[in-house]
């Protein structure tokens, strides 16, 4: 596995519970700032398989990105389930919901 997918699998194993991250942030936090189709790739081939919560990672908007049908309707579900509350449009409040992980020097242990 490529160290930019592995960082990406990590990052998006770390989104907590009631969270979410933009398919940009998680590719810049891998050290990837242009590589968002790449994360969108990855969640794509590898949710499954690395039992990666999915359905926490939205676009630049605030947006749920998937188009309508049942895997758009799946991860309002899930959000919601998390108490992430999606606003008229479909838009998530990033001001609110966004995670933004610390630095590992930072972190408390």
């Amino acid at each position: 596995m490529q160290p930019f997918t592995e960082q990406v699998i990590q990052i998006i194993k770390s989104i907590p519970e009631g969270y979410v991250m933009t398919y940009g942030q998680v590719a810049e936090q891998a050290g990837s700032p242009r590589g968002a189709r790449q994360v969108v790739r990855i969640l794509h081939s590898l949710s499954a398989k690395h039992n990666l919560p999915w359905h926490r990672v939205v676009n630049a908007k605030g947006e749920i990105a998937i188009q309508e049908g049942e895997g758009r309707y799946m991860q309002q579900l899930y959000l919601e389930n998390e108490n992430v509350e999606i606003g008229l449009g479909g838009r998530i409040d990033l001001d609110v919901y966004r995670f933004i992980p610390q630095p590992a020097s930072v972190q408390k242990a």
